[in-house]
């Protein structure tokens, strides 16, 4: 076995380039794909950049992503790791409290369910193309379509007002900045907690047809436990396919031939929302493990107490598994692509997800065949300060 060299002191943010992940993190993978990385708070633990390394520690067991036992890569989130997680907020617990709070979501999320979620998902997406219509160009498409569609779908499920969305896209967007200080997202964290926790309360005197009624007519959970994982799915249920609908457009906008396929194949569009996920790996950092014991990760030992983090976006474009993988193309099998995690924390949401997209990006190419951007491709701002990378706005013409 053999330790991996030579170190890097933090993890790598900047961008070079729009839609690639830093340079240095593919500098690294070919040097060695799980090598030593020192964290904010001066622990010395791993990046992981490799995608077969990646998939393995995912999918291992013996890897807790319980916060208490984590180091940040980041020094301005190192004070966050020691606060308590919220109750039900499953996304940072381990077996046997993780298989019990998912398993009261999974019916809610399977194939069958998105399929019958299919027509309501097409009619709001009509609804934000017909309103972009009539209010004509130019638009921010971020704020037009890609942030409405996944908000308002993820608030009828939930139960939760579309009206109070200022409120929730605002404390989302303060919980993942990287660069909001630690009161900033603690506040938001609480606020946010503090608000569907009152909306539970309610729904126990009158539920409605809708998830946070539904668990809480369970009886299994306490208020604080469906607010916990309220939270979780609020948060993910929007902010990640917003972010994918914005940039993926941005993508497909300064790549002709590529959009083309989408607009005009209808085939075309299931291995090509995959492409885009593969391609574009939105989650900015992570995720992290611990290892709980001595592991070996190819041929490289990981010691207990070790922490991890990944780079998605390194993973994803690993040669070794997606030939060409720093070009989007949208007619390649991005199968077993890590954008959605994988092993037992892989996303709950990701069929909804993939429904939204697979409507969401042809009907819009369809109704408005001249979309294009408003601005040179280098003045669109970016979500460079996110734990989810995107577009802030995306000003089109059509």
């Amino acid at each position: 076995m053999t330790e991996a060299t030579p170190r890097l002191s933090t993890f790598p943010l900047a961008r070079e380039r729009t839609f690639d992940p830093p340079d240095e993190l593919a500098r690294r993978r070919a040097e060695a794909p799980l090598q030593r990385m020192t964290y904010g708070d001066g622990h010395e633990g791993w990046l992981a950049t490799g995608y077969a390394e990646s998939r393995a520690i995912l999918a291992d067991a013996r890897f807790s992503t319980r916060p208490e036992l984590m180091h940040s890569a980041l020094p301005q989130r190192v004070e966050l790791r020691r606060d308590p997680l919220p109750p039900g907020f499953f996304l940072q617990m381990d077996p046997p409290d993780h298989t019990r709070y998912r398993r009261l979501l999974t019916g809610q999320f399977t194939v069958r369910r998105m399929k019958q979620l299919e027509p309501r998902i097409h009619d709001i997406t009509q609804s934000r193309l017909d309103a972009m219509e009539r209010e004509g160009a130019p638009a921010d498409l971020v704020r037009s379509f890609a942030l409405p569609i996944p908000s308002l779908v993820i608030c009828e499920m939930l139960g939760v007002p579309y009206e109070d969305r200022e409120k929730f896209q605002h404390d989302s967007s303060v919980i993942l900045d990287l660069e909001a200080s630690t009161d900033e997202i603690r506040t938001a964290m609480y606020d946010l907690l503090a608000y569907l926790s009152e909306l539970v309360a309610a729904k126990r005197k009158d539920p409605g047809d809708d998830m946070l009624s539904g668990l809480a007519a369970s009886e299994e959970l306490t208020d604080a436990e469906i607010a916990g994982m309220g939270l979780l799915l609020l948060i993910a249920g929007h902010e990640t396919t917003a972010n994918m609908l914005g940039l993926g457009t941005f993508a497909l906008l300064t790549n002709p031939r590529q959009l083309a396929v989408v607009r005009d194949d209808p085939d075309a569009v299931e291995n090509a929302v995959e492409e885009l996920l593969r391609y574009l790996s939105i989650l900015h950092i992570g995720p992290t493990r611990t290892a709980l014991e001595d592991v070996e990760i190819g041929g490289t030992l990981i010691r207990a107490g070790e922490t991890v983090t990944l780079s998605l976006g390194a993973a994803n474009r690993d040669p070794e598994r997606f030939e060409g993988g720093d070009t989007l193309d949208v007619t390649r099998s991005a199968q077993g692509h890590l954008s959605f995690g994988h092993g037992i924390h892989q996303c709950l949401g990701q069929q909804l997800a993939r429904v939204e997209m697979r409507i969401a990006y042809p009907a819009l190419l369809r109704r408005f065949p001249g979309l294009r951007l408003a601005v040179p491709p280098e003045e669109v701002p970016m979500r460079a300060t996110s734990a989810v990378y995107g577009v802030r706005r995306l000003p089109v013409l059509w």
